[in-house]
């Protein structure tokens, strides 16, 4: 047995993590880093309500909400469930979990964790109108955000309609669309496209301590972006500024941008002004909607502009330790997770193929497959989840990083699997830990072949005492 004990710089919740061991398996005093790392992936569920198999017996899982439900009840819900989110601050803080329709008719969901209802609040109202939502994300404002995946790779400028990026301003207040849609469905819903931000293939969204908002282009040779508003975020958040009103973005270049995955200090090459206009020579579009738009992917690859190529960067995710700031990054094709350090501006490799599997201490390899999304518990730890097919070889591996210095190369750091996904034709999605409740979790189970996407709520059982209270 190896005991590690994590305290982190990030807060002052500190957790026993055992790797080899499951710790008190009746759930008394135990964390979701204690675990025992699975060896292999799971095989088919026999039941897609609990379709999880995880390191630690003593977590639990129970099915929360399910497209079926919601289409038997008349509600328009074009699945593929996708990202995660819960009202972060404000009014009924952490009440409603929030999720988006990853289609060719995309929308939003709203799940009341009080109730138990869930609400479609915002619908495409016919196919193409909006397309792949991913993102889903809290605002420091009290706001929702969400983007589509979709761009076009076009020399002198994309006239896509997509790539864009909303805010939804009344997330909390929209009301419930009934079916069939109609062309007054979203009307009670105050959703607008931030045409600020520059137009890319969006997945992964973070803010950071000052209100800098990273964003990437989900490409192989898509680039890492930071949207820095004009406005005060004091202002923005007691509501008397606009965060999209007006602000500059700038794309991430590694030495001269030309080496594509490559690591070391970088810097912030900027290709709109402080207002978010293009810069000389940057491209701007007029799409076929007739909205004209800054188009981030095919500006940086111009000499000027050229931003650091990367190879389907996907999900992001923020952690602070200390007065440090790193930024992880997924990279599906190359089977990478890149740790970007914010406060001294470098980039280095957080976990690859050739990093440790905690399970039988040589290099991981091939086990490791297609990272895409990211999530962050309690005490700082990484998780990463791949998209892969359910029942034969989806998992989410959890990164040991000891000393919490954003690589995976010290003794005893690796990773290791710590669920399996069971469900066919599915993939994980969305994982998301409670940031209110220590103990709570939420993944989404996307496009299974059954056709009824699920969210699936993980928790701890609260029995024992811990080594910190449930909230933060």
């Amino acid at each position: 047995m190896r005991h590690s004990l994590i305290c982190a710089g990030i807060s002052a919740s500190c957790g026993l993590l055992l790797t080899g061991e499951v710790a008190r398996a009746d759930g008394g005093g135990i964390r979701f880093s204690d675990f025992t790392p699975l060896a292999a992936s799971a095989g088919p569920t026999a039941d897609e309500t609990m379709p999880i198999t995880f390191g630690n017996p003593a977590f639990e899982q129970r099915s929360v909400a399910d497209r079926a439900a919601q289409l038997a009840a008349a509600v328009p819900n074009a699945g593929s469930w996708d990202m995660n989110t819960v009202n972060e601050n404000g009014k009924q803080k952490g009440r409603f979990l929030f999720t988006v329709f990853e289609t060719g008719q995309a929308g939003v969901q709203r799940h009341d964790l009080k109730t138990g209802t869930t609400e479609t609040i915002w619908h495409a109202l016919a196919a193409g109108d909006a397309v792949s939502f991913d993102p889903s994300y809290w605002t420091p404002w009290g706001t929702f955000i969400t983007a589509e995946e979709s761009w076009e790779t076009a020399p002198a400028g994309s006239r896509s309609p997509y790539g864009r990026l909303f805010e939804l301003r009344n997330p909390l207040d929209a009301p419930a669309i009934v079916g069939p849609l109609t062309a007054n469905s979203n009307d009670g819903a105050i959703f607008v496209h931030q045409n600020v931000i520059p137009r890319t293939s969006h997945e992964g969204i973070q803010f950071d301590k000052d209100g800098n908002l990273y964003f990437i282009d989900e490409l192989n040779g898509g680039c890492i972006y930071r949207y820095t508003p004009a406005a005060p975020m004091s202002k923005v958040k007691n509501g008397k500024a606009d965060y999209f009103a007006a602000g500059q973005t700038s794309v991430l270049r590694v030495g001269d941008g030309n080496t594509p995955n490559a690591t070391g200090a970088f810097i912030w090459v900027p290709f709109t002004d402080a207002s978010g206009a293009a810069l000389p020579g940057a491209i701007t579009i007029t799409d076929v909607r007739g909205v004209t738009s800054v188009d981030a992917r095919n500006t940086t690859d111009l000499a000027p502009f050229k931003g650091t190529d990367y190879q389907r960067p996907e999900d992001m995710q923020i952690k602070r330790v200390g007065r440090t700031e790193l930024l992880f990054v997924t990279t599906t094709t190359t089977h990478e997770v890149y740790a970007i350090n914010l406060t001294g501006q470098t980039v280095g490799v957080f976990a690859d193929r050739n990093t440790i599997d905690l399970a039988t201490g040589l290099p991981v390899g091939s086990a490791l497959a297609n990272p895409d999304n990211l999530a962050i518990d309690h005490d700082g730890n990484i998780y990463i989840i791949e998209d892969r097919n359910g029942a034969v070889d989806d998992d989410i591996w959890f990164a040991q990083d000891l000393n919490h210095d954003g690589d995976l190369t010290d003794a005893g750091e690796g990773i290791g699997r710590w669920a399996s996904n069971g469900t066919p034709g599915s993939e994980f999605t969305g994982l998301y830990f409670d940031p209110r409740d220590k103990r709570r979790a939420w993944v989404n189970i996307q496009h299974p072949a059954s056709g009824n996407d699920r969210t699936i709520e993980i928790t701890i059982p609260r029995r024992g005492d811990d080594c910190d209270d449930d909230t933060d």
